[in-house]
């Protein structure tokens, strides 16, 4: 991987750079949210029923892409099931289950490109679809400097509303990306960019070297009609088996690093979702 994927490290003089990866069967094999089903029924949080339709709706975004109008649905089905959900509560199981379930799912390949990128001097930014509370304890797992995902409205007793504040979604993650570009100096024709999926084409269009991965049918069309490369990442590895010296802090500094990391991670991006809150996707019915 390090000859197929290395970059030189680059002159600190020019403008600053980043890598952009999208997150589910990108960087990781699943739909990171939906992995998280067994876990929050385990925690109360959902029912037998709705444990089932999550496996069901994991099937179809593996078997072969989620369209835009399957994750519409998608995102409407799952801001009504958080609706009431305790946000601490979510986040102490993602942290305390995060190990188990997120590390053997990491694709060895996207490991490797991110720490290339870092030793380029490069920023690594995860912009996700999926919700902040899952995508930010990842993200801090796997070293990134910022975080891009979907908010959700928490109400004055501390649960979500089920109202959407910010939705990381399609065109909305290029216009993330170039407001970051701005805040951070980044020079966009040289950043690069990773997606598996369509309706991310315009987070790829919007960078000098953009990269589909394990695409599906859809933007492999696009990516060979446009001349962007294609890779293919099959190799879930753990991060210990990576690095041997790799461990997992206990729950309680999960939890507290999960906190701290995700306030340094997004915090390029909170003047942003303020910004955009009026233009946030509809509150679904």
């Amino acid at each position: 991987m390090v000859g197929a994927y290395a970059r030189p490290v680059e002159n600190h003089s020019l403008p600053r750079t980043a890598a952009f990866f999208d997150l589910d069967k990108t960087v990781i094999a699943k739909s990171s949210t939906l992995t998280f089903s067994k876990s929050f029924y385990q925690g109360g949080l959902i029912n037998r029923r709705a444990v089932l339709r999550t496996a069901y709706a994991q099937f179809v975004f593996l078997a072969g892409g989620a369209d835009h109008e399957q994750m519409e649905r998608m995102r409407e089905y799952l801001s009504a099931l958080c609706k009431g959900w305790n946000v601490q509560l979510v986040k102490e199981i993602v942290a305390e289950t995060l190990h188990d379930l997120i590390d053997p799912l990491i694709y060895d390949e996207a490991a490797s490109l991110i720490e290339e990128h870092h030793a380029a001097g490069r920023d690594v930014v995860i912009v996700s679809t999926s919700g902040a509370e899952v995508v930010e304890p990842i993200g801090e797992l796997l070293g990134a400097d910022r975080v891009v995902a979907t908010r959700m409205v928490v109400g004055e007793d501390g649960c979500f509303t089920g109202e959407v504040e910010y939705y990381a979604y399609g065109p909305t993650k290029a216009e993330a990306i170039k407001e970051l570009a701005e805040s951070e100096g980044y020079d966009l024709d040289r950043c690069f960019a990773y997606s598996d999926s369509v309706t991310d084409v315009p987070m790829l269009g919007s960078v000098g070297n953009p990269y589909a991965v394990n695409p599906d049918r859809a933007l492999r069309r696009e990516a060979l009609t446009r001349g962007w490369p294609i890779l293919v990442f099959n190799r879930p590895v753990r991060l210990k088996q990576r690095l041997p010296g790799f461990s997992m802090p206990t729950r309680p500094a999960l939890v507290a690093a999960a906190a701290v990391g995700a306030a340094a991670a997004t915090a390029g991006l909170v003047w942003y979702a303020t910004r955009r809150r009026a233009a946030a996707v509809p509150t679904p019915a």
